[in-house]
């Protein structure tokens, strides 16, 4: 019985230490956010109109990829400062001769084993050296016509990597709701509160500009198939590179509406966030402590934090399930740490979120969508056990499938 205690005191303990952590560090920079408010200093008129490479790669994105590319278009970007490069990757012919028509330029691949990272290096191996950044979207996502502008600017501040504010272009669904406010939970931490406090923002995957022949050169060493920028960002903070985040430089990005594309993405997400934990965490620590090189250890400590979603989750349960146990034993014979630790730890998640949420998000559809928010936890919790080889293959997401509005998981 005396190791029956023991054994509980240890795990008790690793969760209290390990969500609180997590717990207090998201309070902290939800906290920057809105405490030191970061302003972009875009000049007034650019110092150089440098020549933006808009590099869209799609697998099977026939139902989306014919608007996107016309939206992208529309820039008030000069004409001649950027090209529209489509990568087609597994279209339709039918959709090939449409895009054939449109003033962009057209690179068609196709791999045994797709991945983001091979088409964006074909793509560049074609179009040569004759470009000053190179910006990824995402098959589905739409700039706001003033983007490429703001990009620009960011660089005559001497930035050689930034991130765009990506936002939601749906918000039909509960679910659809839920992940758009989890992307903006993430812009407000990851990226708005850690410049804040002078660290790099976090890539997001699409929306984001490189210096274009650094972007190339480190492309040809990536070798993820699915999360490749968690692996550029890591190497990127590794050499010392501080990421930008521009707040008013909007694009928007489709959210989803069903559980299984949720399950998928997530899916497909937390195996990353192992992957490289397990690659870099030694190396991060070794960057800290020799060359004092906080914000790459910042960023491979976030690998090991549990999503937001989980986070609130297993801190709502426990902190409910110890005030039962506080309940139906007075004498607390069972926890070792009493209700009143956890309710702190809950209360601070609960904060985070409030402080980090956008104004326009609280409305009675919220309140709806949280109703489905177990769903979501749950979702997310079978996520973890169905990990194994997921990084190792292509996990496609489909777009271009917006639902009636205000339907449920």
């Amino acid at each position: 019985m005396e190791i029956l205690h023991i054994l509980v005191l240890i795990i008790e303990t690793i969760l209290l230490v390990y969500l609180g952590f997590s717990s207090i560090y998201i309070l902290i920079f939800a906290l920057a956010g809105r405490l030191n408010p970061r302003k972009n200093t875009a000049q007034a008129t650019p110092k150089k109109l440098r020549k933006f490479a808009v590099l869209i790669p799609g697998y099977k994105e026939d139902s989306v990829i014919i608007e996107v590319a016309q939206e992208a278009l529309k820039q008030d970007y000069p004409k001649g400062s950027f090209d529209i490069v489509i990568i087609a990757d597994s279209f339709q012919p039918e959709t090939i001769q449409k895009l054939k028509l449109l003033p962009i330029i057209l690179v068609e691949v196709s791999f045994e084993i797709s991945t983001k990272s091979k088409a964006l290096n074909n793509a560049m191996e074609i179009l040569g050296d004759d470009y000053d950044v190179a910006l990824v979207l995402d098959a589905d996502n739409i700039m706001a016509p003033d983007f490429i502008t703001k990009m620009n600017a960011a660089f005559d501040n001497g930035f050689e990597v930034v991130q765009g504010h990506r936002i939601a272009k749906n918000t039909n669904t509960a679910l659809a709701i839920l992940d758009a406010i989890s992307e903006e939970l993430n812009n407000h931490i990851f990226r708005k509160g850690h410049r804040s406090l002078g660290f790099s923002s976090a890539l997001i995957g699409s929306g984001m500009a490189f210096n274009y022949r650094m972007f190339k050169k480190r492309m040809l060493e990536i070798k993820a198939v699915g999360g490749f920028d968690k692996e550029l960002e890591l190497t990127l903070l590794r050499d010392g590179k501080k990421i930008e985040f521009l707040e008013d430089a909007l694009v928007y990005d489709e959210k989803v509406q069903k559980v299984e594309v949720f399950e998928n993405q997530r899916k497909r997400w937390l195996s990353a966030q192992f992957v490289y934990f397990g690659r870099f965490f030694f190396l991060g620590l070794q960057h800290l402590i020799f060359k004092g090189n906080v914000d790459f250890f910042d960023k491979v400590s976030q690998m090991i934090s549990p999503p937001r979603v989980l986070l609130i989750g297993f801190t709502g349960i426990i902190a409910a399930l110890s005030l039962i146990i506080s309940i139906l034993f007075p004498e607390n014979t069972i926890l070792y740490y009493p209700f009143f630790y956890w309710l702190i730890v809950f209360i601070i998640v609960v904060l985070a979120f409030i402080l980090s949420i956008p104004a326009q998000f609280y409305n009675k559809q919220t309140l709806a969508a949280l109703l489905t928010l177990p769903k979501a936890f749950w979702s997310m919790f079978a996520s973890l056990f169905k990990l194994k080889g997921a990084n190792k293959k292509f996990i496609h997401t489909q777009h271009g499938t917006i639902e009636k509005e205000n339907s449920q998981i």
